[in-house]
C-alpha cells in the first residue's frame, strides 16, 4: 500500500543488493525485553497499477506478502489485519475499513479501534512490504521505547510519537513504523473533526505528531520496499533468493 509517495525512482534491486549484502551493522537501542505492542496490518488497497488484483495476496518467495509483513510481527498482540481476510494466518483478527477501500487512514482508524484498551504501543504496516523483518520491527521499537523510562509511555512536550523508516531519498515511510497509541487516537480524533477518514491522506494525519524518522542500517535490503507494481515484485523476489 503507497504511504503518499511522491512519484520517483525506485532503487534498482542490483544496486541495493549489493549495498545491503555488507556485513553485520549494529543496530539501535533494541533491548531484549520490549513491553507489549500490537500490529495493525493495512491490506484493504484496490492495486490500481496491478489491474485491481488482491495486491497484499501475491507471493513473494512463495509467501504472501501479507504473511510476511504478519510474520514479521509474531510477537505482537494483538495482530489485526484490515482487508480480506480469507486464507490469513490463525490467530489473526480481521477487520475492514468502512467504507471498503476507503485508504489508509480509513484502515487505519478500523485497525485501532479493535485495539485493547491497555495496548500503547503500535506497528502500523502497510501489507506490501514484502522486505520486513522481525530484525526491523524491533530497531523501530528499540528507538521508540529509549524515549520512556521505567515501564511508563513517553508523553507530552519533549517525548517522541512514532517511529517510521526513511526510504533512501529521506521519503517518511509512516506504514512502516511503530506508533504510541494515545497521541496516533488524538491525531485521529483532530483529523476527523476537519474530514471524513475515508479518503484522507496520511499527510493530514501527521501534522501535530512527533515522528521520528529513521534510516535502515541493518542487514539485508530495506524493510521499507513496498510493492506497487509488478516491477517491484521482481525486484523483492531478486531479494529474497
Amino acid at each position: 500500500m503507497p504511504a503518499d509517495r511522491p512519484a520517483g525512482s525506485r532503487p534498482s534491486a542490483g544496486r541495493c543488493s549489493r549495498r545491503w549484502a555488507r556485513g553485520p551493522r549494529r543496530l539501535g537501542r533494541y533491548r531484549s525485553r520490549v513491553r507489549r505492542y500490537a500490529a495493525v496490518v493495512l491490506a484493504g488497497g484496490a492495486a490500481r497499477r496491478m489491474d485491481g488484483v488482491d495486491k497484499p495476496a501475491r507471493p513473494v518467495g512463495g509467501r504472501p506478502m501479507r504473511d510476511r509483513v504478519l510474520a514479521a510481527v509474531t510477537d505482537a498482540a494483538p495482530r489485526i489485519l484490515v482487508g480480506p481476510g480469507v486464507g490469513a494466518p490463525t490467530g489473526v483478527l480481521i477487520t475492514r475499513e468502512s467504507p471498503p477501500g476507503g485508504g489508509p487512514v480509513a484502515a487505519a482508524a478500523a485497525g485501532l479501534a479493535r485495539l485493547p484498551a491497555d495496548v500503547d504501543l503500535l506497528a502500523l504496516l502497510a501489507a506490501d512490504l514484502p522486505l520486513l523483518t522481525r530484525e526491523a520491527v524491533r530497531e523501530l521499537l528499540g528507538h521508540l521505547d529509549g524515549e520512556r523510562g521505567g515501564d511508563q509511555p513517553a508523553a507530552g512536550p519533549g517525548g517522541i510519537d512514532g517511529v517510521c523508516f526513511v526510504d533512501d531519498a529521506g521519503r517518511r515511510q509512516p506504514l512502516c513504523g511503530v506508533w504510541r497509541v494515545a497521541p496516533l487516537r488524538a491525531a485521529f480524533t483532530r483529523l476527523a473533526t476537519q474530514r471524513p477518514l475515508a479518503g484522507a491522506s496520511l499527510r493530514a494525519l501527521l501534522p501535530g505528531l512527533a515522528v521520528r524518522e529513521v534510516p535502515w542500517r541493518g542487514d539485508g535490503p530495506p524493510p521499507w520496499f513496498d510493492c506497487d507494481t509488478d516491477e517491484d515484485l521482481r525486484r523483492a523476489e531478486e531479494w529474497v533468493r
